[in-house]
């Protein structure tokens, strides 16, 4: 015996279960482009982050070139002082040298009676750097063009 509200076949579908059909039909097909959407994200972050980790790594190493020169050239420099350094010693020497060797002079001109021609010490002795100096070409070692 079949009750008067049950349908009468089971391929029948009632408004509800359509409803929970295409109800169920579009949370699986947002599911599904939630997830490709997720995947792309993903991608493209990894791909953001690769791009970075690529930038991190340039750097450094362009970093490490330019510690590299930056050794070299402060060895030039604590090089050139040294010389630098070593010339003003000598200058000082040979100064004082030129001074005790008019001061001979001088002695030898009283002593003899004769007249000499001593040339007066310039002060740019004392002062290098206001010597006249002609032009001359500056030229440098293959190690100082590092630049």
């Amino acid at each position: 015996m079949t009750s008067p509200k049950q349908p009468q076949s089971a391929n029948l579908v009632s408004d509800g279960d359509l409803r929970y059909a295409n109800l169920d039909e579009r949370k699986r097909k947002r599911m599904i482009s939630n997830r490709e959407s997720a995947r792309r994200s993903r991608a493209k972050k990894q791909q953001r982050l690769d791009e970075l980790l690529g930038e991190i790594n340039k750097l450094q190493s362009d970093n490490n070139a330019i510690m590299k020169k930056i050794d070299g050239a402060t060895q030039m420099f604590v090089g050139a002082e040294s010389q630098n350094n070593v010339l003003r010693a000598q200058l000082t020497e040979l100064t004082d040298r030129l001074h005790s060797l008019n001061s001979v002079l001088h002695i030898a001109q009283e002593v003899s009676g004769l007249a000499m021609d001593i040339p007066e010490i310039p002060d740019t002795l004392l002062e290098p750097w206001k010597l006249p100096c002609s032009v001359q070409p500056i030229t440098t070692s293959f190690n100082m063009n590092m630049f």
